[in-house]
């Protein structure tokens, strides 16, 4: 298989075994990507970074993970300081960076955005989230994250929170058909799992089951991933006011889970997650923030043609 010049856009692009080769690269870099080890394998090579929403984690662990293969990272900066500020179109800024860059992320807040910058790009163009639509990059990153902390065969796992918006979970779950996961679906009936999504996951004869608590799921899974209440993907106010708070982990809650259960979740937290549980063998969310780094590095440096 060849990765070079590939566009990310949906994880629905990736067969299995496509999957498994970009986590098994990501463990091989994993030491540079800790900065126990040193590599120059994208020197000379210079990453676009376009981020038309906020963003810490993957921002950051794209630049950091450029920087570790001994690359250059060029950014895009504040959009109001851009042209597009002056009205220039998504297709024509991305002709411009390309012609100074040997791969681009990019993020935007409107969903197929990703998808229309790979038909004007000769570079390859990263998805780093597209409104509610993929985030392919953050489910590379989990399924590493759970492959390292718990395991991918026979897994049983809960997604609980925004499961209507989540741009994370909607790819999470396709990538985990891949592997005949059974999924439980944890949200209140507002947030629920769109119903498309889980026609296609039964279709591949995945077991699904829905409910709106966490008590009644947790005592059965492997894994239980969170995701936040997402403010800025409702339209209607009153509609997040009904739904925030409605689900939450504590230390009290976990007492019912199996002794290996992880936790995880996409970041940034508000408060599904009780602080208190940070300190629990159960957490690890933050080591799933750092495993971005080395699944980054792999993707970058594949589709730069750096390795096969």
């Amino acid at each position: 298989m060849t990765f070079k010049d590939l566009h990310i856009i949906s994880m629905k692009s990736f067969s299995r075994d496509m999957i498994d080769h970009i986590l098994d690269t990501a463990e091989k870099l994993e030491p540079i990507a800790s900065g126990k080890t040193k590599s120059d394998l994208l020197a000379g090579k210079v990453l676009a970074v376009m981020f038309f929403e906020p963003s810490t984690r993957t921002r950051m662990s794209f630049e950091t993970a450029m920087m570790r293969l001994g690359g250059d990272v060029l950014s895009l900066g504040s959009v109001d300081a851009s042209s597009i500020a002056k009205g220039e179109t998504l297709a024509d800024t991305i002709r411009v960076v390309d012609g100074y860059s040997n791969a681009i992320v990019l993020r935007h807040n409107k969903e197929g955005a990703a998808q229309l910058a790979s038909e004007f790009s000769s570079v390859p163009i990263i998805n780093a989230g597209d409104g509610a639509g993929h985030h392919p990059t953050q489910t590379f990153l989990d399924l590493y994250t759970i492959r390292r902390e718990s395991h991918l065969e026979g897994l049983k796992i809960a997604l609980a929170g925004d499961l209507k918006y989540g741009r994370t979970v909607h790819s999470l779950c396709y990538a985990l058909s891949l592997y005949g996961a059974e999924i439980t679906l944890i949200s209140p009936k507002e947030l629920r799992m769109p119903a498309e999504i889980i026609e296609d996951l039964r279709s591949r004869n995945i077991k699904v089951t829905e409910t709106d608590s966490i008590e009644e799921a947790i005592a059965d899974v492997d894994v239980l991933y969170a995701t936040r209440i997402q403010k800025e993907r409702f339209p209607d106010p009153a509609e997040y006011r009904k739904v925030a708070n409605s689900l939450q982990i504590t230390t009290e809650l976990l007492e019912k889970a199996k002794p290996d259960l992880k936790v995880m979740h996409p970041l940034p937290r508000t408060n599904e997650i009780d602080p208190k549980v940070d300190d629990t063998p159960h957490a690890c969310y933050f080591n799933q923030s750092f495993y971005g780094v080395p699944v980054r590095m792999a993707l970058l440096a594949l589709v730069m043609g750096a390795l096969e």
